[in-house]
């Protein structure tokens, strides 16, 4: 059952919106948050504040972008907002860009944000639920494509065993909350875990999504450190390889990024 329905309310869907440029996106993104009461209008200026201080790092995928910020005093909930461009803008990510979709994300400080990020990436990934959900011309439709409700009390998960670190994927700080994490590497956790899960190494390797600090501080226990340009140029040097990897959801990236690491 879906999460992300849970997360966005049909008042926080916005279709064919026009923006002349990525602050316009964004500020479209962060507005229809503050219209469901999930934050205030600062959370919007954070979120516009971590693009200019790290750079395009939300673009994940092709013309897919996540702007999300630090929780402030005006958060109240986790929610998620979808906002379709009438026209693809330009963030500044070579790789992906343009942009025509728009999705806010605004997190509390509980797990929510966890579960619905990872299952948005999930989606993501599925290049058919990712069509519709690109395609989606009514709020309905956008409902649709993210899936059913999630009942009320989902049956806990089972906990994979895990291993001594092998390989991490990471991001910003912007993309951290207190004590949890949060953001962009999750996407990326998420479809390189798939593609070991495809080669059968999934018992072999641990993937850790992490800020840039967890980073720094645990680089030298692992084989490589997966992230985007422009957060790897952020990190500096780890002591260990760092994989710049440029869409977040493409299993055939981090096929051949692993392939060269372990030179299989």
């Amino acid at each position: 059952m879906s999460n992300l329905r849970n997360l966005i309310q049909p008042d926080a869907i916005r279709l064919l919106v026009r923006a002349s440029n990525w602050r316009a996106a964004v500020t479209a993104a962060g507005t229809a948050l503050v219209d469901v009461g999930a934050c205030g209008p600062s959370y919007t200026q954070a979120m516009l504040e971590a693009l200019e201080k790290h750079g395009p790092y939300i673009v994940i995928a092709p013309g897919f972008a996540l702007p999300h910020a630090r929780p402030d005093a005006s958060v109240t909930r986790t929610a998620l907002s979808f906002v379709r461009l009438a026209d693809p803008v330009a963030f500044g990510n070579e790789e992906n860009d343009p942009v025509r979709l728009v999705m806010g994300l605004v997190a509390s400080d509980d797990d929510a944000h966890r579960a619905a990020l990872a299952e948005l990436a999930e989606l993501l990934v599925d290049p058919e639920r990712c069509q519709r959900l690109m395609a989606a011309d009514t709020p309905d439709a956008v409902l649709a494509a993210l899936g059913p409700v999630a009942s009320a009390d989902p049956a806990p998960r089972r906990a994979k065993d895990v291993v001594p670190i092998a390989a991490s994927a990471t991001t910003t700080e912007a993309d951290a909350i207190p004590s949890k994490g949060l953001g962009t590497s999750l996407f990326l956790k998420n479809t390189l875990e798939k593609v070991l899960g495809r080669w059968g190494w999934s018992p072999y390797l641990n993937v850790e999504a992490t800020d840039t600090i967890s980073a720094r501080g645990r680089a030298k226990e692992a084989d490589v450190v997966m992230t985007s340009g422009a957060i790897a140029q952020a990190l500096g040097d780890l002591g260990v390889p760092v994989e710049v990897i440029t869409d977040f959801t493409s299993t055939a990236e981090l096929d051949a990024a692993l392939r060269r690491i372990y030179v299989v």
